[in-house]
């Protein structure tokens, strides 16, 4: 019996600890499952609202809105315009087949649209946006937003586009933009930062150079969708900052005027102001037209403009190279007076040609013209003048002198990203480059324009702003700069210069001195010349060349002392002539396009009180006194006109600072 009772009471007691055990068990879980529970809603709280809330809340950034070109007198040449987009994210939209069906049908998009829509959606991440059209109509647009219930991962959006109101006029100056490549993004940290589908950023020009400070910052916009992800409720809308505006000094007027003178013609027209180096104008022609790049040029326009044998491409304002033809006079005739090889008064007998070493050298008149004094060779561009002062003067001292008025460097200094820098050809250059020593014949033709030497119109528009300023270095821009001087006041101060060495002994020390930098307040002007009669003389042959009998240019006088001018004229050769040729004195009409020469003038005025330099160039276009001249007497009367308008602009902006 008590071993009975014993054992049950052991059973008892074993029953009682499992119970035990298993209450203890229980109260553990139930204390830990209070315990998560009290996490998730004080603790952990605030973790899993933000978690829920990026399910039912959206970020979307917007494009950044680019900044606008202005003209000097603050007209927008580049601005943007609102357009209607529409993008969809593959990945987001649950049946991607039928929602580009309804939108197809919607759209009333033909197969090719379509087609190109779905290769485009091939080619690109499941996750990037694609861009279902970047201009929608306003009709498109509102019905779109009309089904969109329908559209279920379809985003209609409000965005902005590039536009130049005056198609080809500026199109070389600012250059156009398009969708920002593999290669931007890399390349570039503030595209990369920026970035959103269908971002279009500058590929050329001004566009390019400016790009940093033209592309303005994204703007947020964060709504609320519901389980199917569709958009419920715009929460907030955070502005980005707009790109910065950029001022040009470039007048629109005078632009638009350059861009009608050239018209079915291959060539350039550069206005410059000549203290200041602010670009008036800078056109090359033919052009095209930048808004066709926007949202993609096609196959056709762009086969148009790529095989057009006028070149439209390339600016030829800075990109292309001419040789200088009889414009380089002016500078050959100061370099030599300069260097004290002739004086004004030496005289030459031009018979037509000359001959040295069994090659003969020819005037462009064939019966010459006589005995010539610098300022008759110099007016009636006597070839044989000048193969003679060449000769005496060198190559290297010509070298010299050139490159202080700036031929063979760029004048923008990098702002336009195509800009070339031409060539004056030297002793050392050759025999670096083309490892054969410097031969006679080619300083007789250097002398004139010809052989090596290789400029372009930009380069040759700031060589007669130097030449027609008194002599004084300048530094070219196209960007506004308040701060800028007056161009009266600069003037005051070179003509203060000239008048304070004038007397100086120095002033005949040799050439190789010349460049010094003389100071008056903070300002510094380097001065380029020597002796400033020698510079006065050339300019007063200029305006012999242009104004009186005889002269090159007199046909394209103006007697107006309001618009009168000074030039040179220019014919630079593209093919060599052969006595055969010269033999059948062919009219232009006769030569083939190609074959014809370069016509070429250079310009300064109003004469009496000089503001304004021009440089002209009409490929192919024969005689500078016939195709080129003729323009720049045109081209004068506007620039001038504007003169007043421009410093009305310039005081207001003085006024301001």
């Amino acid at each position: 019996m008590f071993d009975s009772g014993d054992t049950a009471f052991k059973k008892l007691n074993s029953i009682n600890r499992r119970m035990f055990i298993i209450s203890a068990a229980k109260a553990v879980v139930f204390t830990g499952i209070v315990a998560r529970l009290f996490s998730l809603q004080i603790s952990e709280n605030k973790k899993y609202l933000t978690l829920s809330d990026k399910n039912r809340l959206r970020e979307w950034r917007l494009p950044p809105v680019r900044g606008q070109f202005l003209d000097y007198f603050g007209n927008v040449i580049a601005g943007n315009l609102k357009v209607y987009q529409l993008h969809v994210v593959p990945e987001q939209v649950e049946n991607f087949k039928y929602l580009m069906l309804r939108i197809k049908d919607i759209l009333e998009l033909d197969d090719n649209q379509f087609s190109k829509i779905i290769k485009k959606k091939n080619s690109q991440k499941p996750w990037e946006t694609l861009i279902i059209s970047e201009n929608l109509s306003w009709d498109q647009f509102s019905k779109i937003n009309f089904y969109l219930h329908e559209l279920v991962g379809a985003k209609p959006v409000l965005s902005v586009a590039r536009s130049y109101p005056f198609e080809k006029t500026y199109t070389h100056v600012l250059g156009y933009v398009a969708q920002a490549s593999e290669n931007d993004l890399i390349n570039n940290e503030t595209i990369k930062k920026n970035h959103v589908p269908g971002l279009r950023v500058g590929k050329i020009g001004l566009e390019k150079t400016f790009e940093n400070d033209l592309l303005g910052t994204n703007g947020i916009q964060r709504y609320e969708v519901n389980a199917y992800g569709k958009r419920i409720n715009q929460l907030d809308h955070k502005e980005g900052n707009k790109g910065k505006n950029i001022r040009l000094t470039l007048d629109t007027e005078v632009q638009k005027f350059s861009n009608e003178l050239l018209a079915e013609k291959s060539g350039s027209i550069s206005v410059m102001d000549i203290y200041t180096g602010e670009i008036i104008a800078m056109h090359s022609s033919p052009s095209f037209n930048p808004n066709l790049f926007l949202y993609g040029i096609s196959t056709k326009d762009w086969k148009e403009i790529r095989e057009d044998p006028l070149k439209p491409l390339i600016n030829k304002t800075v990109s292309g190279l001419y040789s200088p033809g009889s414009t380089i006079k002016p500078l050959v005739a100061l370099s030599a007076l300069e260097n004290d090889v002739i004086s004004p008064n030496q005289k030459v007998r031009c018979t037509g040609k000359m001959e040295m070493y069994g090659h003969k050298y020819h005037c462009w008149k064939e019966k010459g013209h006589g005995v010539m004094d610098l300022r008759n060779g110099i007016k009636q561009s006597c070839d044989i003048y000048f193969y003679e002062t060449a000769r005496k003067l060198g190559v290297d001292r010509l070298n010299e002198t050139a490159l202080k008025f700036g031929l063979g460097s760029t004048v923008l200094k990098g702002t336009l990203g195509n800009e070339k820098k031409g060539l004056v050809p030297s002793t050392k250059w050759k025999k670096e480059n083309l490892g054969s020593g410097w031969v006679l014949g080619e300083t007789l033709i250097t002398g004139i324009g010809q052989g090596y030497i290789q400029t372009t119109p930009l380069q040759l528009c700031l060589m007669t702003a130097q030449l027609a300023n008194g002599g004084f270095e300048i530094y070219p821009r196209i960007t506004v700069d308040k701060n800028q001087e007056s161009s009266e006041s600069i003037k005051y101060k070179m003509a203060q210069i000239a008048l304070k060495d004038k007397d100086k002994e120095t002033q005949y020390a040799p050439i190789k001195k010349v460049g010094e930098l003389l100071n008056i307040g903070d300002k510094k002007y380097h001065q380029l010349f020597r002796n400033p009669e020698n510079v006065k003389f050339v300019l007063e042959a200029m305006f012999a060349s242009t104004n009186e009998v005889m002269g090159t240019s007199y046909s394209s006088r103006i007697e107006d002392p309001k618009y009168q001018f000074a030039g040179k004229t220019g014919t630079a050769q593209v093919k060599r002539i052969t006595e055969e040729a010269r033999e059948l004195d062919l009219h232009i009409s006769q030569i083939p396009y190609e074959e014809r020469d370069h016509a070429l003038y250079i310009a300064f005025g109003p004469y009496k009180n000089p503001r304004y330099a021009i440089s002209i160039i009409i490929e192919h276009g024969g005689t500078g006194s016939s195709a080129a001249a003729p323009i720049a007497k045109k081209l004068f009367k506007l620039i001038i006109d504007r003169h007043e308008l421009r410093e009305k602009i310039r005081k207001q902006d003085s006024i301001k600072t």
